[in-house]
């Protein structure tokens, strides 16, 4: 399993988590995906920029669309312009994890 770098989304349980996993088949269904490994994760987790045939980045693609959010942390703010307004609310849980505020995910 490859956990796209610079991002984080909801987990499966939380809202909108379907909806982001869908998202990601959506984008990337039948396609070969370029990845550019990044290192692991403090749970040890295998993390990579991902590309798609046309170019487009991954992680890019899933925060404008809605569907994560930047995490300035790991990608020195890369991708929070391409935030949609208001997408900070509306993943609470998510902006409420990279500020401390919530447990991080399960390992897997």
């Amino acid at each position: 399993m490859i956990r796209l770098a610079g991002i984080d989304a909801p987990e499966l349980d939380q809202p909108y988590g379907q909806k982001a996993k869908w998202m990601l088949v959506r984008l990337c269904k039948d396609l070969v995906v370029e990845a550019r490994f990044d290192g692991a994760d403090h749970y040890d987790r295998t993390l990579a920029v991902c590309f798609l045939p046309d170019g487009r980045d991954l992680s890019a693609e899933m925060v404008k669309c809605g569907m994560a959010l930047d995490w300035p942390k790991f990608s020195g703010g890369r991708y929070r312009a391409l935030e949609p307004p208001g997408i900070r609310q509306r993943l609470w849980r998510v902006d409420a994890r990279q500020k401390g505020r919530f447990p991080p995910p399960p390992r897997d």
